[in-house]
């Protein structure tokens, strides 16, 4: 581990830092998954096609990939608590591929899709990228650390991108009074409104 990390500081040093940091997780819904269980089985029974499905995709994302010209990418594979493995993918873009503040909110959004211009993204965005409840809501949820969110939750709401100083930007997360979007979530029979999310698309 120790090497592959000296490894990889190798690409900061010839490149500088990463532009992009990708997550790529493991769905248990997708087709090639459901449409391959025996009867009675589920996702979690067939660790071996989650595993094999997850690779073909990935491999698919990093040839195909919806990005322009990259001198360099690099990624590590890690298995979650449920155990379907996700990826975290490090990307440096070319000179003329540089992403500059301006041109964020096109590559990336951490609001919740219009309901009516787009439902298939808005369902898996709902279904899959909302955080909580935590806080008073679920106290004893997992990302609970001495009373608070471990991941910062509930994030500020944001008008505009800002960058940060040498650090993640603060995406736009607008409230509905400035023109985003809200999602009702039910859990544990309770009712909780959210207005943000707890990862990018």
């Amino acid at each position: 581990m120790f090497e592959k990390q000296q490894d990889a500081m190798v690409y900061v040093r010839k490149y500088g830092c990463p532009d992009m940091f990708i997550t790529v997780t493991t769905n248990p819904n997708w087709k090639e998954i459901t449409d391959h269980l025996l009867e009675g089985q589920h996702p979690h029974d067939r660790p071996d096609l989650l595993v094999r499905v997850f690779r073909l995709k990935l491999k698919q994302t990093m040839k195909n990939g919806c990005l322009c010209s990259v001198d360099a990418w690099l990624y590590n594979i890690e298995f979650q608590k449920r155990n379907l493995p996700h990826a975290h993918i490090l990307v440096w873009m070319s000179r003329d591929c540089k992403i500059h503040p301006c041109m964020i909110d096109v590559a990336v959004s951490a609001e919740i899709p219009d309901k009516n211009q787009d439902p298939e993204l808005f369902t898996i965005v709902t279904s899959h990228m909302v955080h909580g409840p935590c806080g008073a809501l679920n106290p004893n949820a997992p990302c609970m650390k001495d009373g608070k969110c471990s991941k910062q939750f509930p994030k500020p709401f944001v008008k505009d991108t800002e960058m940060g100083t040498d650090s993640y930007p603060k995406y736009q997360r607008r409230d509905v009074q400035s023109g985003g979007n809200s999602t009702v979530k039910n859990w544990w029979d309770r009712i909780y409104h959210r207005q943000q999310m707890d990862c990018t698309i």
